[in-house]
């Protein structure tokens, strides 16, 4: 199995680059990126060739800008799965929710072929392992069928019970960033009630929202037992409406603590 730096080697002989040539193309993106970082040394790209030194992120950055190679691609090489970085955070519990900053471009993942559309009938229920076993990773939009460049991720803390039964913690939501402004009726029960995902100072909420004057109440499930959060509207930002749920109905519950609303607090 080939080194990454025996790969690096052959991508600069295929361009016929000497050492020189790179040290000084390198020296070309450091001046535009006013940064050193970004300079090779003639011994220290012998190194990385030849002894299997791992370069710094942005002589990373230089050799592909050079060599004209995909970053992801490379990276891979020194076994850093840029595509495999949202199961990893995934697996890693966090208690307080939060948003997920990973891109979710489609490139990334494995699209099924087209014939996958006359496989499901999307007016029925269907088994997906199957189908998921047979081409591998599929991205999340295409669940969603969805513009997936006007969307967000979150994921509901494994301590956040704010909204359980109806988002159990640990639940992944997708979030419509176009549809940010708050609708103060128009539904019907709570499942048409829509759930926003908000960020404030001290984090994010996930909830319903309601308005009491200039304050923006976040709402939450009766059934969690928990007290509404209060907010002047200035203080809090609304990321977007939650428009759709992936939880594991399995997962290990810890029994909420009653809390008591606070007096006073009108009847939401």
């Amino acid at each position: 199995m080939q080194r990454p730096g025996e790969k690096l080697k052959q991508a600069r002989e295929r361009l016929s680059l000497t050492y020189r040539d790179v040290v000084m193309a390198s020296q070309t993106i450091a001046k535009r990126r006013s940064s050193e970082e970004f300079a090779i040394a003639l011994s220290r790209l012998a190194d990385i060739e030849n002894k299997g030194t791992v370069p710094t992120i942005y002589r990373l950055y230089a050799l592909c800008a050079i060599y004209r190679l995909d970053l992801r691609e490379v990276l891979s090489w020194y076994s850093v799965p840029l595509d495999d970085m949202p199961a990893d955070a995934l697996a890693i519990g966090l208690e307080r929710t939060h948003a997920i900053g990973f891109a979710s471009d489609g490139d990334q993942a494995v699209i099924a072929p087209q014939t996958l559309d006359r496989e499901i009938d999307e007016q029925r229920t269907t088994f997906l392992s199957q189908l998921v076993r047979r081409w591998g990773k599929l991205p999340l939009n295409f669940l969603a069928g969805l513009d997936i460049r006007h969307y967000r991720y979150g994921l509901i803390g494994s301590e956040d019970r704010s909204m359980a039964p109806l988002i159990r913690p640990g639940a992944l939501v997708l979030i419509d960033q176009t549809k940010r402004r708050i609708l103060r009726d128009g539904w019907t029960c709570e499942h048409d009630r829509p759930i926003y995902f908000l960020e404030h100072r001290g984090g994010y909420h996930c909830g319903w929202c309601a308005f009491n004057g200039d304050q923006l109440i976040v709402v939450p499930h009766p059934a969690s037992h928990q007290a509404p959060a209060v907010y002047k509207y200035s203080e809090i930002d609304v990321v977007g409406q939650v428009i759709g749920v992936a939880m594991l109905l399995d997962a290990q519950r810890r029994r909420a603590r009653p809390q008591a609303t606070p007096a006073g607090f009108p009847d939401l």
